[in-house]
């Protein structure tokens, strides 16, 4: 278990990090074409400028923090609201990528799960 855990969170981390330092590099070629609804939708991020950027830098920390042992259950609660907007945007807007997005998302629950006895002091009283 031990070792599916560091395998899984490095893996984790390498996706986060190489999406948000590609972001800011631009080292990536543009986006393929996007559907009707994909572009509404993007219209909307990028109309509030802080947004697209807010989003990178949070998976950049997070990508940081899967990478280390230690701080591995904090860079799991962190990255996972934007695992989950991702997922539900390929599942409700471009559901070609959805089977990477959903071992994304599995693999955040199981970091959940894995790191289950580092959350319990969060929510007893």
């Amino acid at each position: 278990m031990k070792i599916a855990v560091i395998i899984v969170r490095v893996l984790l981390a390498a996706m986060y990090l190489f999406a948000s330092v590609s972001y800011f590099i631009k080292y990536m070629p543009e986006q393929p074409k996007m559907t009707n609804e994909q572009m509404t939708f993007m219209s909307g991020v990028m109309a509030a400028v802080y947004l697209m950027p807010l989003i990178k830098i949070t998976e950049l920390v997070g990508g940081i923090l899967l990478l280390f042992g230690r701080t591995a259950p904090l860079g799991a609660l962190i990255i996972f609201p934007v695992t989950l907007n991702i997922f539900l945007y390929h599942a409700y807007l471009g559901p070609k990528d959805l089977p990477m997005v959903g071992v994304m998302l599995i693999f955040n629950l199981f970091l959940f799960y894995a790191y289950r006895q580092k959350y319990l002091p969060i929510i007893s009283k």
